[in-house]
């Protein structure tokens, strides 16, 4: 069992997920968190065999009872440690259809995740990161992904848009009652195409900064954690300089 402060990613893929957990691997035990255990498992062992710790949980974040027995895991890991960061990036189902060919369950997938999800996670987390407010080198972080539809509902993206406008919601809220606490709490604009495996043939008639950089991400992740208490930034808008906007 480990006392040391701890941080969390929900989220986990080969993209950003994979760059903020190795980011914050740097300097803490990481628990890596997503669905399918093919997302993390790689990971946990690359930061292992690096000198870090880093431990992997399945985890469905809109599902209370999986959050319930995942954070029952984290419990069992690192006793009464408190939580140094945590990273909610996991991220609904993509659809893109007309609002007339939705079906409920296409509707609500985005905000099952991004919203429902973002709460058990932070009902889940903040208990732990309030352990941290007065231990911890930097004020205990929990931070959000979003991304351009946070922002704008754009056409035949009502289900995505939905989600990330409601977690914005959510991390402001959350940010307005908690930052008097010491937590700081910030949400992040993802305003563009993150250059990842998924996106490898997207924008290929572009040069390289027409995607974000998800090691940049990690980096703007880090940065938000390492602000001291008189100077929390709550959001911040990240996009590659060729972004429309």
């Amino acid at each position: 069992m480990s006392s040391k402060a701890f941080a969390i990613v929900a989220g986990v893929g080969p993209g950003t997920g994979a760059a903020v957990a190795r980011k914050f691997a740097a300097s803490y035990p990481v628990v890596l968190m997503a669905r399918n255990p093919d997302n993390y498992e790689s990971l946990v062992k690359e930061i292992n065999g690096n000198g870090g710790k880093a431990i992997g949980i399945s985890t469905d974040v809109a599902d209370a009872s999986s959050i319930t027995s995942a954070f029952g895991k984290i419990e069992k890991e690192f006793g009464g440690a408190g939580c140094a960061a945590a990273i909610f990036n996991a991220s609904g189902r993509f659809v893109r259809k007309p609002l007339l060919d939705l079906t409920e369950e296409e509707f609500t997938a985005g905000f099952d995740v991004s919203c429902k999800g973002a709460f058990l996670f932070s009902q889940a987390t903040l208990p732990l990161l309030l352990k941290s407010t007065d231990s911890g080198k930097y004020p205990p972080t929990l931070i959000f992904t979003g991304a351009t539809a946070s922002l704008k509902g754009s056409a035949m993206m009502s289900s995505f848009a939905t989600g990330k406008f409601a977690m914005r919601a959510l991390a402001q809220s959350i940010a307005r009652e908690f930052a008097p606490k010491g937590i700081h709490v910030a949400h992040a604009v993802i305003d563009g195409v993150i250059d990842i495996p998924r996106t490898k043939d997207w924008l290929k008639d572009m040069p390289p900064e027409a995607k974000i950089s998800a090691e940049a991400i990690a980096d703007s992740y880090w940065y938000l954690h390492t602000q001291p208490k008189t100077t929390f930034t709550n959001e911040l808008d990240i996009r590659p300089m060729l972004e429309k906007w």
